[in-house]
């Protein structure tokens, strides 16, 4: 049974390296040579760029606001997230989403990539929503855009780590059989997981532009 929580394998200068961050370096690095070898492959790149175009298609019309620099974090977290969710199908590895550093540090990226391409569009405007309706208010903004971060983080971290609990579980007590369709249906929720979380980021990077929206449209035109 692989254990529920990232293991120690060594140290460097004082660091503890866990089978975490291990599988996230090897994950990386074959998708990246996956990706560069579709894309130099004659068959294989078009395909390539059929599914972006897809997918960015299915990101612009998800939001009425005009995210394109967000397009490639959002394709990029659905391939890593993905592919994070499925590694734990595999015998004796682990995934790395099922880590809390790990889902932390991804929550952390989609909480600076909402703040930066905010303040790209419309500049330190866009820090007046968390004065609203009230400055009094300014607290209980600022808690609740950080709860939804740690939400974004245990959301997926949870998912993760009960979904490689209950295929662990099922193979110590029946053997071989039963976690067949377990996994099937483990395939199918880390891809859902992995779409949900891109989505939830997308909703997150752009809620304090819909907020400024009028405004925004009134110093356009």
């Amino acid at each position: 049974m692989k254990p529920p929580f990232p293991s120690p394998l060594f140290t460097v200068f004082g660091l503890t390296v866990t089978d975490t961050v291990v599988t996230t370096f090897v994950l990386c690095a074959v998708l990246a040579l996956a990706l560069i070898s579709a894309r130099r492959s004659r068959r294989f790149a078009p395909l390539l760029e059929i599914a972006y175009e897809a997918l960015a298609k299915s990101i612009r019309g998800t939001v009425s606001i005009d995210v394109e620099p967000l397009v490639p974090l959002v394709l990029t977290l659905w391939l890593f997230v993905g592919a994070g969710n499925l590694v734990g199908l595999i015998p004796g590895l682990r995934s790395p989403t099922g880590d809390l550093s790990q889902t932390a540090a991804l929550a952390c990226v989609a909480f600076l990539a909402g703040h930066i391409h905010a303040f790209q569009r419309t500049g330190f405007a866009y820090l007046k929503h968390y004065l609203e309706p009230t400055p009094w208010l300014l607290p209980l903004n600022v808690i609740g855009e950080l709860s939804r971060t740690l939400a974004l983080a245990l959301r997926l971290f949870g998912n993760a780590l009960s979904g490689n609990l209950i295929a662990a579980i099922a193979v110590y007590l029946a053997g071989l059989l039963l976690p067949i369709p377990l996994m099937a249906l483990s395939l199918l929720t880390g891809l859902v997981q992995a779409y949900i979380f891109g989505i939830l980021t997308l909703v997150f990077a752009v809620s304090s532009l819909a907020a400024l929206e009028p405004h925004t449209e009134g110093t356009q035109t």
